[in-house]
């Protein structure tokens, strides 16, 4: 049902990386969730009526405030499609971001309120009357919201969509708080215990800690986090693969909002290349990441000395000094110079974050000294540097 409602209503469906693309999947899950919860409202606010049951009739305006994550997701998507300008070169990405933090924010609330009113419950309980028709009309509730979590989640999937995840999750909460009802509601025939009100505690955890997970992975991208091993991976494959880069070294990724990725890196070559050559590799390498990942890549050519055989000899030496030391460091940019009465060794050792500033220090000067005392004559300059 869902892929074909996306074949239908999302032209070039397939081109997820397109902007345009993406606008239609997130407008289409929005427009699907706020029919699917108009109908749970009209279905509940009549069979409420109908039976007089005032729970159900408040079920029935909660779907109708469910229809604001749904919203969000609309408006979110709109927004952050909006073209560059003058005040945002990089463009409105980030709203997505921006939107999913606001659905993890609803989420966060809804498990609050379940929570305080299941705490109340417990202490003031009440009796919970069984009745045939409101458990049909809970579940077909809970199918309508599985399938929701279902299709939004298929589509956050395919277009890598953080508001839509929200969305699926805020569905899923929605089937968590129904079935606790459904569950209560039968076993209350054999037992006086609150049940509903023991699962309503339950439930409400779990909502609160899918809300605060939502709002951490969200604010991690507004912060800005390390790019996936998988990214960092396809863009050293695709660098590496020209024989005339020889390595590859501070690798920054900018991540604006879904589909509008900017990224530099260091690309090294041998020092004895032809530098119009080179740079015409290096235009041809930008084109390729950008046409496979879809990233705005500048890259840094980095002339280092290939051929120097006692260049590569310290380089040896001293990668083989820090490796035993610790595995976990690695140097780029090394190179020798002469001084009047030593060598000097220079190159950049990245150091991993959970090193703090006193223990990279007593770290450097370790390697400083241990390679000293291996090499006669040398003269040992670190800059400390960190992987983005």
């Amino acid at each position: 049902m869902t892929k074909y409602l996306i074949k239908k209503f999302i032209p070039n469906y397939e081109n997820t990386s397109d902007k345009d693309v993406r606008e239609r999947y997130c407008v289409l899950a929005g427009i699907m969730g706020i029919c699917n919860n108009f109908i749970l409202f009209l279905i509940k606010l009549f069979i409420g009526s109908f039976i007089n049951s005032i729970a159900v009739i408040s079920d029935a305006f909660n779907n109708l405030s469910d229809m604001g994550s749904s919203l969000v997701s609309i408006i979110g998507a709109k927004l952050s499609n909006m073209k560059p300008d003058k005040e945002h070169p990089f463009g409105h990405g980030r709203i997505e971001y921006l939107s999913s933090l606001l659905v993890a924010v609803i989420i966060f609330f809804v498990g609050l309120s379940l929570l305080k009113t299941s705490f109340l419950k417990i202490f003031n309980p009440e009796k919970l009357n069984f009745n045939p028709i409101l458990i049909c009309v809970l579940i077909l509730s809970v199918l309508i919201k599985v399938w929701m979590f279902f299709y939004n989640r298929y589509m956050g999937k395919e277009i890598n969509s953080g508001i839509l995840n929200a969305t699926a999750f805020d569905s899923l909460n929605d089937v968590y708080a129904t079935s606790a009802v459904i569950l209560a509601t039968i076993l209350s025939l054999f037992t006086t215990l609150p049940l509903d009100a023991i699962l309503g505690v339950g439930v409400s955890v779990l909502i609160l800690f899918a809300g605060f997970n939502i709002a951490k992975d969200t604010i991690d991208l507004l912060l800005g986090k390390a790019p996936d091993k998988e990214l960092v991976d396809n863009i050293e494959k695709i660098l590496l693969s020209n024989k005339k880069i020889v390595g590859t070294h501070d690798l920054i990724v900018h991540d604006y909002g879904p589909g509008r990725i900017i990224a530099s890196v260091h690309a090294e070559v041998n020092n004895n290349e032809n530098i119009v050559e080179i740079h015409e590799i290096i235009d041809e390498l930008e084109n390729q990441i950008q046409t496979a990942l879809g990233i705005i890549m500048v890259i840094h050519t980095d002339p280092i000395s290939v051929d120097c055989e006692r260049t590569n000899g310290y380089k040896k030496k001293v990668t083989r000094i820090i490796k035993k030391i610790d595995k976990a460091l690695s140097i780029h940019d090394f190179r020798i110079t002469d001084g009047v009465n030593n060598v000097n060794l220079i190159f950049d050792m990245v150091v991993p974050y959970e090193y703090d500033e006193k223990q990279t220090k007593t770290l450097v000067e370790n390697i400083k000294n241990t390679i000293k005392a291996k090499e006669d004559k040398v003269n040992v300059v670190i800059k400390v540097d960190r992987s983005y």
